[in-house]
C-alpha cells in the first residue's frame, strides 16, 4: 500500500491539540499555539516556545528533529528505524536507516489523491504569453508511461540516465520517471558543448540518454541533438538515445535513436513505483571543481528530498495555492531544488522558466510575474544586476502586487542591487532573502528567513541559519572562532539529511575535498564573515574556483583547455570582480617560443576552444599575454599575485620573497594596464 505513515501525524496533531486548548491561560501557552502552527511537528518538542527555541532544538536535538519532520512530511512504504548514523571525519553520512519510500510518489501521486487537477508546472516556454500548465494528474500519467518505456528499453534499478534537456515538462517527467523506476539521473546543463557532456556521461556510466531535437532560447535556436550525436561517439557505453520533440523541426535519426513522445504513447498510464532505499541514490549532479575534473556530486533519496521541501516552504513562505517562480536551469542545483523536487513534494505550482531576462525585452521577468501571479520569486544576483542597468521604467511597466517574497541565489548579492530588488521590484513590501548553499548542501543553508515576522532583513547578507544547521566560522590554525565581528573558513559543524553523500567513483576526493580540511567539520570551500549580532555575510571561495553568473567553473578547467593551443607554453586563470556578471575570468598566456601567432587571433582561438570544450559562460574575458608567470621556487603560480594585480591592489600582495623572479610580477603590471587601461574598465 503506497499511503503515508499516519502515525506519528496524528500524534502530533493531537499533541497540538492539547497544547492549544491552554493558550488562553498563559503567554507562554500562546508562543508555543504561534510556533506550533508555523511548524506542527514543534507541538511534539519539549521546551520550545517560540521560533527561536525551534532553531535551537533543530541543531542540539538534531535526530528527533529531523526524525519527526520526516514522519510527518514523506510518505513512506516502510518506516526507518534511525534518523541519523554519520561521521563526519570519514565522510560516512547515512539518514533514515532502514526506511523505504519513492521520491516520485511523494512527488506526484499523493498530490493526484488529493487535489489531481492542481496546477503542477507552469512550463513559460520562450515565447511570452504561450505558457503550458501541466496538472498533478498529467504530470503522473507523462512520468509513468516513461518510466515503463524506460523499463521496457532495459534502463533497471541502480543505472544511470543522463538528460540532456531544456527547462520543460518532459525534462521533469524524465526525472521522475527515473525516480519512479529506481535509477538515478544526471542532468547536465542544455548549454554545454559535447566535449562537456561526453565527459559526464562516461562519469557517470550511463547507456541511455534523453534529450530534445533542439532547444529555444532569447528567440534562437540551439542544436541539442546535434550536440548529443557529438558526444555520443566518444562514449561506446551508450545504447540508446531518447529524443523528445521541442520544435517541428525533423532531425537526423539513426539505430540508436527512439523518438521518445511517440513511444510513450504506447505505453500503460500506470506504473508500478519501487520501493527504494533512503540511502539509494537519486541523482548526480555535476560541479566544478579545483583539480580541473567535474565532480559528480550523489544525492540520495529521502535525506535529499525532506530537506528540499522544508527549506522551499519555509525560506520563501510557501503556501498551498503559491505560484512558484524559481528561473533558474533544470540543470543546475537550483533547478532541481526549487523549480521540481521541493515545489512538488509540497503539492506546489512551480514555473519552469525556457527563456531570458531580457527576451524579447528587459520586462520579460515582470511580465512573468503579472500574467501567471506569481507570488515567490527566486533567481541570480546577476540577472538583477543586468537588469537594474536598463531601469525601473521596464518594472513599473507591469503589476507585481502578487509578490510575496524575493530570493536571490548562486552567489553573494550585492547592496545596490538588493535595494532596487526590494525597492523597486517588490515594491518595498517583499522581503529579500539572500540565500547561500551549493550543489554540494542539497538545498538552502543560510538565509534571512525563516525568522521572527518582524526580524530584520540586512542587506546582502545571507544571516540565518537554517533548522538543524550549525555553521562555524575556523582560523587559519583550524581552530574555531567563538567571537563575533570576525571572518574565517565556513565550514558546518554537523551533518544534515539535504548534504550530498559522495563523489561518485571517487569517494576520497569527497573526504579530502570537504572532509579533511577541518577533520569533524564539513568545509564548504566559502569565506565568511559574522557580524556583531551573530549574521552570516558570505565573502568568497577560498579555492580556485570562480562564479559566472551564478555558475561555478574550476579554474584549472579553464586552463586545461587552454593549454590544449599549440601555442600556449602554459597558462593562468583567475576570477575578478564583475559588475554584471559577479565575477569574470581573466587569463594570463605565456607562449610557445618562437610563435608568430598574433594575439588577437590567439584570443579568439582561446575563446573558441573554450566554448567549445565547457560552455560560453567559462570564456575568458580578458586574455593578457605574459613573457612568465609569478612562481615560487618550487614551481607553484602566484595566483594571488595574479588577484591583486587585477584589481589594482598593489599594497596588499604580501610576502613576496617565495617569488622565483619579482621582476616577471613588474612585467605583468605593465602590460595589465596596456591590456585594460582605467580600472573601471573592468
Amino acid at each position: 500500500m503506497w499511503l503515508p505513515c499516519r502515525r506519528t501525524s496524528h500524534f502530533v496533531v493531537s499533541s497540538l491539540r492539547r497544547r492549544v486548548s491552554k493558550s488562553h491561560v498563559h503567554a507562554s501557552g500562546r508562543r508555543r499555539c504561534d510556533v506550533a502552527a508555523f511548524m506542527p511537528e514543534a507541538a511534539a518538542f519539549d521546551g520550545v516556545s517560540d521560533r527561536a527555541a525551534l532553531q535551537e532544538f533543530s541543531v542540539s536535538n538534531g535526530e528527533s528533529f529531523w526524525a519527526a519532520v520526516a514522519r510527518r512530511r514523506l510518505s513512506w512504504t516502510r518506516p526507518f528505524h534511525a534518523a541519523a548514523d554519520c561521521d563526519l571525519r570519514r565522510g560516512d553520512i547515512k539518514w533514515f536507516a532502514g526506511g523505504q519510500l519513492n521520491v516520485s510518489v511523494n512527488c506526484l501521486d499523493r498530490h493526484v489523491h488529493a487535489c489531481p487537477d492542481r496546477t503542477a508546472l507552469i512550463w513559460e516556454k520562450d515565447e511570452p504569453g504561450s505558457e503550458v500548465k501541466i496538472t498533478y494528474r498529467q504530470l503522473l500519467e507523462m512520468t509513468c508511461r516513461l518510466g515503463n518505456l524506460l523499463r521496457r528499453r532495459g534502463v533497471k534499478r541502480g543505472d544511470c540516465v543522463t538528460i540532456y534537456m531544456p527547462p520543460c515538462p518532459l525534462a521533469v517527467a524524465s526525472m521522475m520517471a527515473c525516480a519512479r523506476i529506481g535509477a538515478a539521473h544526471n542532468v547536465v546543463f542544455a548549454g554545454f558543448s559535447a566535449e562537456a557532456l561526453a565527459e559526464r556521461i562516461r562519469d557517470a556510466q550511463s547507456s541511455t540518454v534523453i534529450t530534445a531535437n533542439q532547444g529555444v532560447r532569447g528567440g534562437k535556436v540551439t542544436e541539442l541533438k546535434k550536440t548529443v550525436d557529438a558526444a555520443v561517439q566518444s562514449c561506446p557505453a551508450v545504447r540508446q538515445v531518447f529524443v523528445a520533440m521541442r520544435t517541428e523541426n525533423p532531425v537526423a535519426m539513426t539505430a540508436r535513436d527512439v523518438a521518445m513522445e511517440e513511444e510513450m504513447r504506447m505505453e500503460d498510464s500506470v506504473c508500478e513505483p519501487a520501493a527504494m532505499d533512503s540511502e539509494d541514490v537519486l541523482f548526480l549532479l555535476y560541479t566544478s571543481g579545483s583539480t580541473g575534473t567535474p565532480k559528480g556530486l550523489v544525492h540520495t533519496q529521502a535525506g535529499y528530498l525532506l530537506y528540499a521541501a522544508l527549506t522551499h516552504r519555509y525560506v520563501f513562505s510557501y503556501h498551498d495555492g503559491d505560484v512558484f517562480g524559481c528561473v533558474a536551469d533544470v540543470g543546475w542545483i537550483t533547478g532541481h531544488s526549487y523549480s521540481v523536487y521541493g515545489p512538488l513534494a509540497n503539492g506546489g505550482t512551480t514555473v519552469l522558466f525556457e527563456s531570458t531576462p531580457v527576451y524579447p525585452d528587459p520586462g520579460r521577468y515582470w511580465e512573468m510575474v503579472q500574467r501567471l501571479k506569481i507570488n515567490q520569486f527566486y533567481g541570480a544576483p546577476t540577472a538583477i544586476r543586468l537588469l537594474l542597468k536598463y531601469g525601473d521604467q521596464w518594472v513599473h511597466k507591469y503589476d507585481r502586487s502578487s509578490l510575496k517574497t524575493l530570493g536571490s541565489v548562486g552567489e553573494p548579492i550585492n547592496t545596490e542591487a538588493w535595494e532596487w530588488y526590494h525597492r523597486v521590484v517588490g515594491e518595498g513590501r517583499c522581503p529579500v532573502v539572500d540565500t547561500w548553499w551549493q550543489t554540494e548542501t542539497g538545498g538552502i543553508c543560510i538565509a534571512p528567513k525563516p525568522s521572527d515576522p518582524d526580524a530584520e532583513i540586512v542587506p546582502g547578507m545571507a544571516m540565518r541559519p537554517f533548522f538543524g544547521i550549525k555553521p562555524v566560522l575556523m582560523d587559519a590554525e583550524g581552530k574555531v572562532v567563538t567571537s563575533n565581528n570576525a571572518s574565517g573558513a565556513l565550514c558546518i559543524a554537523q551533518p544534515w539529511p539535504g548534504m550530498a553523500r559522495t563523489i561518485h567513483n571517487d569517494h576520497q576526493r569527497f573526504i579530502e575535498t570537504y572532509c579533511q580540511p577541518y577533520p569533524g567539520y564539513f568545509f564548504t570551500g566559502d569565506g565568511a564573515y559574522r557580524s556583531e549580532e551573530g549574521y552570516y555575510q558570505i565573502t568568497g571561495r577560498l579555492d580556485d574556483v570562480i562564479n559566472v553568473s551564478g555558475h561555478r567553473i574550476g579554474t584549472a578547467e579553464i586552463e586545461d583547455v587552454v593549454n590544449q593551443s599549440s601555442a600556449v607554453a602554459e597558462s593562468a586563470v583567475i576570477g575578478y570582480s564583475h559588475n554584471i556578471k559577479g565575477q569574470g575570468v581573466y587569463a594570463f598566456v605565456v607562449l610557445k617560443k618562437g610563435e608568430k601567432i598574433q594575439g588577437a587571433d590567439l584570443c579568439q582561438q582561446l575563446r573558441n576552444m573554450v566554448s567549445e570544450k565547457i560552455a560560453k559562460y567559462a570564456c575568458p574575458d580578458f586574455i593578457q599575454i605574459v613573457q612568465r608567470l609569478p612562481k615560487t621556487r618550487s614551481g607553484k603560480i602566484m595566483r594571488r599575485v595574479l588577484r591583486k594585480v587585477v584589481e589594482r591592489d598593489l599594497d596588499g600582495m604580501g610576502d613576496l620573497s617565495t617569488l622565483e623572479d619579482p621582476a616577471a610580477v613588474n612585467e605583468i603590471i605593465q602590460g595589465h594596464l596596456e591590456l585594460c587601461g582605467e580600472p573601471q574598465q573592468l
